[in-house]
């Protein structure tokens, strides 16, 4: 390592390289219950030919490298298990470009979502993904993260035109183009989206952008049961209605959010929704959103058209981890991450609750019903062998029942660790191909080793 950091010193300044056990420490862990990791050295680069030249240092001297936005995965994708080298990207966070007239933009990875929304409303235009944590771009794409929006927008994937990625040797490549769609050759842009740092690092994403809505509306509607309140989703879904943002939370987590948000909405399984259009159009959609709701046995409805009142409705819901979090000193959060065809979500979504409570850990049900995707989440206590025991049985148990289903064991966390044990049952022989695709462009396995798939025996289980 000191040959390593030798070799870095004659191209990066001593602030671009870090041993310092802090620091260190900062890139050892993400925001869940993952074994932690330390780093040997963290570097910051500034530009797209010093990521080049780290990869040729990492190359040279077979040092395993782990890609690093600000920490807030959930499946252990920025911890170092191998140790090596940490690229931290925060300072290569330059808006670089805004092509508005083609509603796109041109940002560097380490820009993160709330910064460039910042940037994008002076032009009346917005970046819709919105996995609610103020996460990198580049993180973002590295996982393929989704979120509230993504029932009417898509998925990262469906939003970048164009990547810049160094890849393991230090060369440079696009996978794509500025154009809307394309016919040509292999799509590269959805086999990097999602490969969480094992086939390259991102320097340059190109993204679609929207307008900003002409009106939005927020609502809030309670349910006597899950049940009601799941149908209810997938019955509007069916009626063909726009809607931009359909998110469920059930009695449990409702209390920890009026807790932590000092409000007091009522204790039931709760649907948090926004629409998107014209005035009037908005109108209908709604009033035949709330007859829907109705017919699903609805007992309270409630709409906010008032910028303030509608950014305090969806703070409730994205700080919702965080109201967990405060809520359970010492101990720490397990999300499950399922997705499954609509057809399938109320009965996956009852099964989960059902397994919920006979564990005794304290937890709850929420996540993006509107695209199939919903979370368990838990809070456990590390040093309970029998609790974390218990949790990840209980994590397995819901992976099954979604694959068994058609479903996938990560809507939109991605595989990391922690889904990693799934990604044989999931893909069957598909996996192989996506182990030498790793091997291709990877072949002595320094990027994000230990991700995803395993090539050879030097992965830590």
């Amino acid at each position: 390592m000191e040959q390593v950091i030798q070799a870095l010193s004659t191209k990066l300044s001593s602030d671009q390289i870090s041993s310092n056990d802090t620091v260190k420490e900062l890139h050892s862990k993400d925001e869940t219950y993952h074994q932690t990791s330390l780093p040997d050295v963290v570097v910051f680069p500034k530009s797209t030919e010093e990521v080049s030249f780290i990869m040729e240092v990492a190359q040279k001297f077979q040092t395993p490298v782990t890609p690093f936005g600000v920490g807030t995965s959930l499946e252990g994708h920025v911890i170092p298990y191998q140790n090596g080298l940490t690229i931290d990207f925060s300072l290569m966070n330059q808006i670089l470009e805004i092509k508005e007239s083609d509603l796109l933009v041109k940002v560097q990875p380490g820009v993160t979502r709330e910064q460039l929304n910042k940037e994008l409303k002076k032009y009346g235009l917005f970046f819709t993904v919105d996995p609610g944590a103020n996460a990198t771009l580049g993180g973002m794409a590295a996982t393929n993260a989704s979120g509230t929006t993504t029932v009417k927008y898509g998925v990262m994937r469906d939003q970048v035109r164009d990547m810049e990625v160094v890849l393991a040797d230090g060369s440079v490549i696009h996978t794509g183009n500025l154009a809307a769609k394309s016919s040509s050759g292999y799509h590269l842009n959805g086999l990097f989206i999602g490969s969480e740092g094992t086939l390259g690092c991102f320097t340059e994403l190109t993204l679609q952008v929207y307008g900003i809505p002409e009106h939005i509306v927020a609502a809030r509607a309670t349910f006597p049961s899950l049940t009601n309140a799941i149908e209810a989703v997938t019955s509007i879904l069916h009626a063909g209605i726009p809607i931009a943002r359909v998110e469920f939370v059930d009695e449990a987590s409702v209390t920890q959010i009026n807790k932590f948000n000092e409000t007091n909405y009522p204790i039931k399984p709760t649907l948090f929704l926004e629409f998107h259009g014209n005035a009037s159009g908005l109108q209908e959609d709604l009033a035949f959103s709330q007859e829907i709701m109705q017919d699903h046995g609805c007992d309270n409805f409630s709409s906010e058209t008032d910028n303030a009142a509608r950014n305090h409705l969806w703070d409730a819901r994205h700080n919702l981890a965080y109201a967990y979090i405060h809520g359970h000193v010492g101990k720490k959060m397990m999300l499950t991450d399922v997705a499954v065809p609509i057809s399938e979500l109320a009965n996956s979504v009852i099964y989960a609750g059902e397994e919920l409570e006979k564990l005794n850990i304290p937890g709850g049900i929420l996540g993006h019903v509107g695209d199939g995707n919903f979370h368990s989440l838990i809070m456990i206590d590390m040093e309970n062998e029998e609790e974390v025991k218990k949790a990840k049985q209980f994590n397995e148990k819901i992976v099954r029942y979604a694959l068994e289903r058609g479903g996938t064991c990560t809507g939109e966390h991605g595989v990391g660790i922690g889904k990693k044990p799934y990604q044989r049952l999931e893909h069957g022989a598909a996996l192989d191909v996506m182990v030498n695709i790793k091997k291709a462009l990877d072949p002595n396995n320094i990027l994000n080793p230990a991700k995803i798939v395993d090539v050879d025996n030097r992965v830590n289980q």
